[in-house]
């Protein structure tokens, strides 16, 4: 079938959007129709060019929802009009890593998807012939993609997809990375640095822990208002001195946990430096550029603290996602302030110049679906 797509040409350029050519979908495969799209960092940092591990050309895009169109052969989970968040974070159910707690890395599909393949190794998206690689298995900069059944998550119908698509991505992550990663306990005191929707979710997910006190950190005042909302109890501005400045709010101690949702080395040191002696556990969540490292004293390990990274807040999608958005529809999560700009597919190279100008926390892409 023919469909308009946003495909990254070169590493760099503005996506161009066109006319692709995207087959049918093979055994375990589900061809969805796009309602709504996030357009998140990690699609930015790819088409910069930052990514080490970024290949052209594509269809990017991952943070999407939409409805089951049709199913390939031997799909038993999912059926035509159901309603579907993407996952670039897959879930088998069967593999080591998805019968074990400790992970959501799903090893299933892992080396295709990150070649830019479907897991028989070849591609369903093409143009005169010659194939388009897949996005983080998702690509969602589309009218129409097709994903492995693995790496979608049913979501309930009552959910409007166009607040629902961002439980793709950076609002899993936040809520995850307290509630699994971190396993906030209640009654504790936690720092969140970074107020873009990962950092969001994170102190919501605080929040729903039952932390006692959350301090959230950045430099942009209309993100602290947006924290507060999320269930932060104090805010600060950032900077240099904000070790000393959570020293002295926590009583020299620091706090229990600390979150890091920069991407920002520095940044993450800060979230190490913050964490209390004795038991304080800094988790990272941010994706550093190329060749970057994270200096850290190792005085502040010896002494107690803790370092963990969380990938997609630890969330195995097809069971929690599901979860993350009951919560949303039940009123424990508030995503409407979150969306920040609705834009057409041709528009979404705008969708970047907000991340840069650090303008709201999420533009979405409105497909012409009827939903």
């Amino acid at each position: 079938m023919k469909i308009r797509a946003a495909v990254l040409e070169e590493f760099g350029r503005p996506l161009e959007v066109q006319e692709v050519d995207l087959a049918e979908p093979k055994p375990g495969e589900v061809l969805v129709r796009l309602v709504a799209c996030g357009v998140c960092h990690t699609d930015l940092y790819t088409a910069s060019g930052a990514d080490p591990s970024g290949y052209a050309p594509t269809v990017l895009g991952h943070e999407g929802a939409g409805v089951v169109e049709r199913v390939g052969d031997g799909v038993g989970s999912l059926a035509p009009g159901d309603h579907v968040v993407t996952l670039f974070s897959p879930q088998c159910r069967e593999c080591v890593h998805c019968r074990d707690s400790r992970t959501n890395l799903c090893l299933a599909i892992r080396e295709q998807q990150n070649q830019g393949f479907l897991p028989d190794g070849t591609t369903r998206l093409s143009r005169a012939g010659e194939p388009i690689r897949h996005f983080m298995g998702t690509s969602t900069f589309a009218e129409y993609t097709v994903m492995p059944e693995i790496a979608l998550a049913r979501v309930a119908p009552e959910a409007a997809l166009d607040r629902a698509c961002v439980f793709a991505c950076g609002l899993s992550t936040g809520l995850g990375a307290a509630l699994n990663t971190a396993k906030v306990e209640e009654g504790s005191t936690c720092v969140v640095f970074g107020a873009g929707l990962v950092g969001l979710g994170a102190v919501a997910g605080c929040r729903l822990a039952g932390a006692w006190r959350i301090i959230c950190v950045d430099p942009a005042e209309q993100r602290l208002e947006l924290a507060h909302g999320q269930g932060a109890h104090d805010t600060i501005a950032g900077g240099p001195g904000v070790v000393e400045q959570i020293l002295e709010m926590t009583g020299g101690f620091g706090a229990d946990y600390t979150f890091e949702a920069t991407g920002r080395v520095d940044v993450m040191r800060q979230a190490v430096e913050s964490a209390r002696m004795g038991w304080g556990l800094a988790t990272v969540c941010g994706v550093a550029g190329k060749g970057e490292t994270l200096d850290v004293v190792p005085r502040f390990l010896i002494t107690g603290r803790r370092v963990a990274g969380s990938s997609f807040g630890g969330v195995k999608g097809r069971d929690q996602v599901p979860q993350f958005v009951d919560r949303y529809l039940a009123g424990d999560i508030d995503v409407d302030p979150l969306i920040s700009h609705t834009l057409s597919l041709d528009e979404v190279n705008r969708g970047f110049d907000p991340m840069h100008a650090q303008d709201g926390i999420r533009s979405v892409i409105a497909f012409d679906s009827g939903e």
